[in-house]
């Protein structure tokens, strides 16, 4: 059994999620340099199995594209290159940072690492990946 791998894409991080191998829970993985994410993604795509990626859509509060709708459909189109094999699924991410936060806040973490971005954008992508699974 294949897992499914969360991307939140941003242009100085990439926040990764992942699912359990039943795929029935989101876990936060890790958050990796926007310049060293298909390494990333090439190598833990030779160690586990990844049926599909979900990769967070940038959206505006009315729907629309935003600032950086163009560099996530860039990053998609290099995404089906680089993995022809594995399926990418769109889930719109609005407000995904700000419930990331608030989750943090929920679960007692600190202020000072609440501002720790790369957490934040771990837990982002488990986000748009538990909204996944919720639809499925």
């Amino acid at each position: 059994m294949g897992r499914i791998l969360a991307i939140d894409y941003g242009s100085r991080r990439v926040g990764i999620a992942v699912t359990d191998p039943l795929k029935m829970f989101a876990q936060p993985l890790e958050t990796i340099d926007n310049n060293k994410i298909f390494d990333y993604l090439k190598a833990y795509v030779a160690r586990e199995t990844v049926e599909l990626f979900v990769l967070g859509e940038p959206k505006s509060l009315a729907g629309g594209d935003t600032d950086s709708s163009e560099s996530v459909r860039e990053f998609q189109k290099k995404l089906h290159e680089l993995f022809p094999g594995i399926p990418v699924v769109n889930i719109d991410e609005r407000l995904t940072s700000r419930m990331a936060k608030q989750t943090l806040i929920d679960a007692g973490y600190k202020k000072s690492d609440r501002r720790n971005k790369k957490l934040v954008d771990t837990v982002a992508a488990a986000l748009i990946l538990q909204s996944y699974l919720e639809t499925q």
